[in-house]
């Protein structure tokens, strides 16, 4: 599979929004502690939900961009599994107290499927 300019970008935005989840998820609830100011955006839920939102479409459009390479289905595997966590946190009411566990869960299991798809991607380039 030939990288391109796309793929980088794409694999390079989704493992951003996955470490700003997972800063947003792990850094505010203790800033929160120090500021009240960071408590509203620490506990807001849209935020939860918007992340969600962002990170969906670009973790299908890279694997879209990845139906011809051998990588596809465990990229596509760990994207959708993480995916999953993610919606769950977000968006599964019963599920509100383990929110932080299943964010961080499926962010983590997100960012490390793009960064297989990357490192992949150099080494079939190379």
């Amino acid at each position: 599979m030939a990288s391109t300019a796309r793929d980088v970008r794409l694999d390079g935005a989704a493992v951003c929004l996955s470490g700003l989840c997972l800063i947003h998820c792990l850094a505010l609830p203790i800033a929160a502690s120090a500021l009240p100011v960071f408590a509203s955006i620490s506990e807001a839920e849209w935020l939860h939900k918007a992340f969600v939102l962002l990170t969906v479409p670009i973790s299908f459009a890279a694997i879209l961009s990845s139906l011809r390479s051998d990588i596809v289905w465990v990229f596509g595997g760990l994207v959708t599994m993480g995916i999953g966590f993610l919606i769950a946190g977000a968006f599964v009411e019963a599920w509100h107290d383990y929110e932080t566990l299943l964010t961080v869960t499926g962010a983590v299991i997100v960012s490390i499927a793009h960064l297989l798809r990357w490192r992949h991607s150099r080494i079939v380039t190379a």
